[in-house]
């Protein structure tokens, strides 16, 4: 399918950018916040909580979006987006509220530690510990412990894929969430190559981002899932793609191992767009359809 006419208006305005391997991680860090220029205005939600949660080496930041009602609440431990190196909550606030109050759950976000200066497993073991916490702690946050999930876009959908296969056997995950996630580090799948510039994120710069997260570590089934020996047994997954995006294939392969093992599955592909289009729903329409397709099928959960 052609791009749609909102996400070609978007490319154009982002036609002559710097790539992001071409500037330095400061640089790229403050890049991140052209992403507000995309988004709608916050939604209000009932409260906001502000905590550090402990990581094996930090305190980390992070912040409880609360939905009208009375808890406890199912919740969503959210893993956000960054190629593992930029972004942060504040960037992702507009998402992560408009994501409680479209499916009534307990928005759950933590800063995890970023690459180059903390690679993996940093990233993965500050998300997979946040996410213990939350079960550990769930009735001192107003959380119904049989119900908490993982999610999580682009670099996080990495994470909450990882965080899903470190779990079995330790924490009951209820459901996981991958958004245009990056599972893999193979660039020559097609839609890499079909893809490799000109759609917002490009092969390059994913080359980049891998680079810096993986260090000098191997590549492991927790750092690229789609590795991963074996991925039965885990909670049911909603994997959504974005058309014209390089990690396209990461997410439709992942989500056809998941099937064949026997873990139920719903892939959605949302053909015209372009990956970052869960920070850009004051310009495209895909995040808001996806919110309300989660509405239903967190329900049934």
């Amino acid at each position: 399918m052609a791009l749609t006419e909102q996400a070609q208006a978007v490319l154009a305005k982002l036609a002559g950018a710097p790539a992001l391997e071409e500037l330095t991680v400061f640089e790229a860090r403050q890049a991140q916040w052209g992403f507000l220029a995309f988004q709608g205005p916050p939604e209000p939600v009932a409260r906001v909580a502000h905590l550090f949660v402990p990581g094996p080496t930090a305190d980390l930041p992070a912040r409880i979006y609360y939905p009208e009602g009375d808890g406890p609440f199912p919740a969503i431990a959210f893993l956000h987006g960054s190629g593992w190196v930029t972004c942060n909550l504040d960037v992702y606030d507009v998402a992560l509220r408009a994501l409680a109050v479209a499916t009534g759950h307990a928005v759950f976000a933590v800063n995890y530690q970023k690459a180059p200066e903390h690679p993996f497993p940093v990233p993965l073991d500050d998300s997979y510990a946040a996410t213990a916490w939350l079960f550990e702690h769930a009735a001192s946050v107003d959380v119904d412990p049989t119900r908490i999930g993982v999610m999580g876009d682009s670099a996080g959908g990495n994470l909450a894929a990882a965080v899903a296969l470190k779990a079995r056997g330790t924490l009951d995950l209820a459901f996981q969430v991958l958004v245009a996630p990056a599972l893999d580090v193979d660039f020559t799948t097609r839609s890499y190559v079909d893809h490799a510039t000109g759609f917002a994120l490009s092969t390059g710069t994913m080359r980049w981002f891998w680079e810096q997260y993986l260090g000098s570590s191997p590549v492991s089934g927790l750092a690229a899932p789609l590795r991963a020996p074996e991925v039965g047994g885990l909670p049911p997954a909603f994997v959504a793609i974005a058309g014209h995006d390089p990690v396209r294939d990461d997410g439709e392969r992942y989500a056809a191992r998941l099937a064949a093992a026997g873990v139920p599955v719903r892939l959605r592909e949302f053909e015209g767009t372009i990956h970052p289009f869960l920070l850009m729903d004051g310009v495209l329409d895909e995040y808001r359809v996806l919110l309300g397709e989660l509405r239903t099928w967190l329900g049934a959960r």
